[in-house]
């Protein structure tokens, strides 16, 4: 009896508007015959693709000569599209091999992706031969890698060979993607400079360099703690290192710097406290420094005085749900502005601008701007109608009202609790990322101009009325039933870990939540039957994922890894449309 041979899928050639990192040269897939592509499509805002860029680095390094990764800029936002934007985002993030700028998702599409990060593995005569959804899965592709590098260069399909990478030339400068500033007691400000790997004192004039903090991986957040608390610690300032996950005391009188939380790996499901995930932002709030954990969607605390950190916001699940805090749903927080009894949120993913308030006794989030995941733009006005691009900075003004560092649109905004309404104080910026009040003036943290800049007050500017929603492709699906599976297989030498329960577990939602009559909620299994209300149309089925998987041998130094991926997929109920969505975990194809 003949063994059914596998069906080998060419893969499809890779068309965009042109090519970074390789000197200026367009490149084909006929360019990479010979050696194995890893193809990973990004978007430049999207905290899980910025971890999948660091994750690759050790793989690439592993397999220099077998082994080509090319990057595929499939933006989300209006701004990512523009190609200045993808320039400053490789240079920012040092991306250090090919990059396409797909910014129509031809490619996208043509791979038939449906996530930010998704990594397809395609083989040296030009065949894809496995793909991935989300972060996690460099363990999967080493393993894939392991057995088929040997196979390939048996059979003499594997040429080795060098990359077609070329290094851009450096930007010369004091400053490199600033990130945030702080007011120091000596009247200094401290810049959280994120390009360059360290903590930049300047003068009082905001200008001129004094000093720098060296030996940090990407800091983003700062916080000076009150004066009782330094008085009692070794340290002055906290600072998020978000590269290196951790959280890490900085002494301003000699610069000495320690590790305070996280141990320098990124935080996994099961893996408590131990570890942090992106910290993007710090915050002294109701006696503790607050943590936006920008990789997981979360708020941590953080207690100088007996060194607990603790989760005290978000599930994990990433999206844009208000209510009590542990039941809370956020979009890779990246900015916190306490004022009071508020603590303000820039939630960039889903564009909005979200506080914590105490309810009834209870501490609750609120979504004061913002529409979605997919949905943004540049519109001021009412707060339930105005539109933000991707926000990453916030400051509280003099008056009560918010400044929103709105980072995509290039503008300063301004939020005012008193009226609920959304106006524009300057725009024209260079992503502005961090806001610091500076008397009747906002020094404006402009990352890709690598400056600061001074913003009146009582500026004010027009917004431009745009109106976005992400252009991903819609999935047609017919109303009534509808099967969703979740594709999954273990990586070679693996197998599911069932030692403490289920090695699965799905969770779905929907926007509108009444497009689901039937299959929201969490389940362990990786396949779901739902029911749509055709009366609903059109939505969003937001399906978050988890599998665990183990070595075979299961010996001592045996490791066990989690897959997880969350996917947000445009549906339309029509009469002809599909009874089927397959989503690609992790696999062979």
């Amino acid at each position: 009896m003949n063994e059914k041979r596998r069906v080998r899928v060419r893969a499809p050639e890779l068309v965009g508007r042109g090519w970074l990192n390789t000197g200026g040269a367009d490149l084909g897939l006929a360019d990479l015959r010979g050696r194995f592509v890893v193809l990973d499509f990004w978007t430049s805002g999207c905290i899980n693709c910025l971890h999948v860029l660091d994750e690759m680095r050790p793989l690439e390094e592993k397999y220099a000569d077998a082994l080509v990764v090319v990057s595929v800029h499939s933006p989300k936002f209006a701004h990512e599209a523009t190609a200045d934007a993808l320039a400053a985002a490789v240079q920012r993030n040092g991306v250090t091999h090919p990059v396409l700028d797909d910014p129509d998702l031809t490619t996208w599409q043509a791979y038939a992706v449906r996530a930010w990060p998704t990594l397809v593995v395609v083989d040296p005569e030009g065949y894809v031969v496995a793909q991935y959804a989300g972060e996690g899965h460099v363990h999967a592709i080493d393993a894939l890698l392991a057995t088929l590098v040997p196979e390939y260069e048996e059979r003499g399909s594997l040429t080795r060979g060098r990359s077609p990478y070329v290094a851009p030339d450096p930007e010369p400068g004091d400053l490199r993607f600033p990130a945030t500033a702080i007011r120091l007691p000596s009247g200094n400000v401290l810049v959280a400079d994120a390009g360059s790997g360290s903590v930049v004192e300047l003068a009082a004039d905001a200008a001129t360099v004094v000093g720098r903090h060296e030996g940090f991986r990407e800091p983003n957040g700062l916080v000076l703690l009150p004066e009782g608390v330094r008085d009692t610690v070794a340290y002055d300032v906290v600072v998020a290192d978000t590269v290196a996950h951790q959280l890490v005391g900085l002494r301003l009188d000699d610069r000495a710097a320690e590790p305070l939380a996280g141990d320098g790996r990124q935080w996994m499901q099961g893996d408590g406290t131990t570890s942090l995930s992106s910290p993007w932002d710090v915050a002294w709030w109701r006696g503790r420094v607050w943590v936006a954990m920008a990789g997981i969607h979360q708020l941590w605390t953080y207690d100088p005085a007996t060194g607990t950190v603790e989760v005290v916001a978000g599930t994990t699940n990433e999206g844009l749900v208000d209510g009590p805090l542990i039941d809370a749903w956020f979009a890779q927080p990246s900015r916190l502005a306490p004022d009071g009894e508020v603590l303000w949120l820039a939630d960039p993913e889903a564009s909005a601008l979200r506080r914590i308030v105490e309810r009834d006794g209870e501490l609750v989030v609120e979504t004061v701007v913002g529409q979605g995941l997919f949905d943004f733009g540049f519109v001021d006005g009412p707060a339930d109608e105005a539109l933000l691009q991707h926000p990453l900075g916030l400051a509280v003004l003099p008056d009560g009202s918010v400044a929103i560092a709105d980072t995509y649109n290039g503008a300063v905004r301004r939020y005012d609790p008193a009226t609920d309404e959304v106006s524009t104080l300057a725009t024209g910026l260079a992503e502005p990322s961090g806001l610091l009040v500076d008397g009747d003036t906002v020094l404006v943290v402009e990352s890709t101009g690598h400056r600061l800049t001074r913003v009146a007050v009582g500026s004010s500017a027009a917004a431009s009325g745009a109106s976005h929603t992400t252009g991903r492709p819609t999935t047609d699906v017919r109303g009534g039933e509808v099967e969703l599976v979740v594709a999954f297989t273990p990586p070679p030498g693996q197998h599911l870990d069932e030692r403490y329960g289920p090695a699965t577990r799905l969770v779905v939602t929907s926007t509108p939540p009444a497009l689901l009559r039937e299959g929201e909620g969490r389940e362990t299994g990786l396949d779901r039957r739902l029911v749509l209300d055709p009366a609903v149309g059109d939505g969003v089925l937001h399906v978050a994922a988890m599998a665990a998987s183990c070595d075979d041998d299961g010996g001592v130094g045996a490791a066990c890894y989690i897959h997880q991926q969350d996917w947000g997929v445009p549906v339309r109920v029509t009469p002809d449309g599909e009874a089927r969505i397959v989503l690609p975990l992790g696999g062979t194809a």
